[in-house]
């Protein structure tokens, strides 16, 4: 039985976000001078990878 199969697409798609968004944080921080990242530099990164119809950002109005 593949993964897929499994009953765990779910998880394995929440994995793969997670993984896509600490690489781009790690981008992020990689190019930045600072010692760290602002958390205005972070909130810009996470909030360019959503998109207009993600569910988790509620019913449309």
């Amino acid at each position: 039985m593949a993964s897929g199969e499994s009953g765990t697409g779910g998880h394995d798609r929440t994995a793969l976000d997670e993984i896509d968004l600490t690489g781009e944080l790690m981008i992020a921080a990689s190019a930045s001078r600072a010692e760290r990242l602002a958390a205005e530099q972070i909130d810009e990164v996470l909030l360019a990878r959503r998109e207009p119809d993600d569910p988790a950002d509620g019913p449309a109005d």
